[in-house]
């Protein structure tokens, strides 16, 4: 089916859904991204409601509900109607997590104390890697489906995220370069992406956990049907190529895939819960003065159904 009428029929899918339950679903860009009204959630969804939501997340890929209020048991909760929940402990400050439950990973500049990160804190330059174009968990064997983020403190300006659709970004490219690409296999770690800014500060039993994964370069999105790039600064290899010719191919879709026209820009409130599909989206965090402002966000992420290399393409 051509994509123009893929997304027409998806869209009258969703609006069937929809029509069902309360859900408001208004577009924020030309070709995907969402703000999505009319439910709490909060407390317990109807299977009605978790079907609209999964229907408008296909078609969407970012979904934004504003005004949302969230304990973390009640993120997880909200999460666990759509998959499994990853445990997701911080790579570099075990033992010194400011949140209690591993399951909900902490997106702020505040250490365990729930003071501002000093300017040369080990976990601070780490975390300085969420600047980069990434997919959440690509260096994980099985990667991440959905992330879930809510907004609890924000600075008076800055801190915006962006996400970029990689189905549109595929649709775009060159059928000759679709050829080139198709069947790639690259590898994803920690040590890639944080290597980029010149970050080499782990522990030997932080290397271990990083080891790189493979995964496929171009994929299937499953709930729409599209194809689309599987990007992320985590890559460091292309397997059979030589490094330096791989990663300037991989810059170059990189740069390619996040034109503006590919590209969602979301200001957050207090409030905000921002929820997008990995598999088909990179995003990246935009800086803020978090030396002086505190910037409070929790993240419940859902694991794939399987590594990209075992699922249909």
């Amino acid at each position: 089916m051509p994509n123009d009428l893929a997304d027409k029929a998806g869209l009258a899918a969703h609006r069937g859904a929809a029509s069902d339950t309360a859900l408001r679903i208004t577009p924020l860009h030309p070709v995907f991204a969402a703000r999505a009204e009319g439910l709490d959630l909060s407390g317990p969804l109807t299977p009605a409601e978790v079907a609209a939501i999964g229907k408008a997340m296909d078609r969407y890929a970012v979904l934004v509900f504003p005004g949302q209020r969230f304990e973390d048991d009640q993120q997880l909760t909200f999460g666990r109607h759509f998959g499994e929940v990853e445990a997701v402990p911080t790579l570099v400050d075990q033992g010194r997590r400011r949140l209690s439950d591993n399951r909900v990973n902490d997106i702020s500049n505040l250490g365990a104390d729930g003071r501002i990160l000093a300017a040369d804190d080990r976990r601070r330059m780490y975390n300085l890697g969420n600047l980069l174009w990434h997919s959440d968990s690509s260096f994980k064997p099985t990667p991440a489906q959905y992330s879930m983020l809510h907004a609890r403190v924000i600075p008076p300006e800055g801190g915006e995220t962006e996400f970029a659709d990689m189905r549109a970004a595929w649709d775009a490219l060159p059928a000759k370069k679709q050829a080139e690409i198709r069947d790639l296999v690259t590898e994803h770690s920690l040590i890639f992406s944080r290597a980029q800014l010149g970050f080499d500060e782990f522990t030997p039993e932080e290397r271990a956990r990083c080891t790189p994964v493979p995964q496929r370069l171009v994929r299937r999105h499953q709930g729409s049907g599209r194809l689309s790039l599987y990007l992320s600064a985590h890559i460091g290899r292309i397997q059979g190529w030589p490094t330096p010719e791989a990663m300037a191919l991989i810059r170059e879709l990189t740069e390619f895939a996040t034109q503006r026209q590919f590209v969602y820009s979301h200001r957050w409130a207090v409030g905000d819960l921002v929820i997008w599909d990995n598999r088909c989206t990179m995003h990246r965090g935009r800086p803020y003065e978090d030396k002086v402002y505190p910037r409070d966000l929790r993240r419940v992420t859902l694991s794939d159904s399987a590594p990209t290399l075992e699922q249909p393409v």
